[in-house]
């Protein structure tokens, strides 16, 4: 099982940014692809980025190319999400997810392929 924590939210002026961590606890985290998703007030989650457990291969969703980076140490069982040129609308609560694999080119960006969520972590950009 892997546990995961978030951490790095707050409130940002337009065009800060952020950039957010993510913790897993448990062995296994380098078999373990993951993904960054986000879910506004009344909207429904959305995948944000993906990375495979080699950190080889990444996805982003196309609101988000070219301002996001996603990256891991597995040396640190950690996930992040760097956010830059934030808009209002990336305001939302941002989650980290886990899903065993054991293809380290593969990443997923669906949210029915996580195994493991963390609680999340409120971004907010004032205009």
């Amino acid at each position: 099982q892997v546990q995961l924590v978030e951490s790095g939210g707050g409130l940002v002026q337009t065009g800060g940014s952020l950039r957010l961590s993510c913790a897993a606890s448990g062995r296994t985290f380098s078999r373990n692809a993951m993904g960054w998703f986000r879910q506004a007030p009344g909207k429904e989650r959305e995948v944000v980025a993906a990375i495979s457990t080699s950190g080889g291969n990444t996805y982003y969703a196309d609101s988000m190319k070219g301002r996001f980076t996603i990256s891991r140490d597995n040396a640190k069982n950690t996930v992040y999400l760097q956010m830059n040129s934030l808009k209002p609308e990336d305001t939302a609560v941002y989650y980290c997810a886990a899903r065993f694999t054991y293809y380290s080119g593969s990443y997923y960006y669906k949210s029915s392929d996580f195994d493991y969520w963390g609680q999340g972590t409120q971004v907010t950009v004032s205009s």
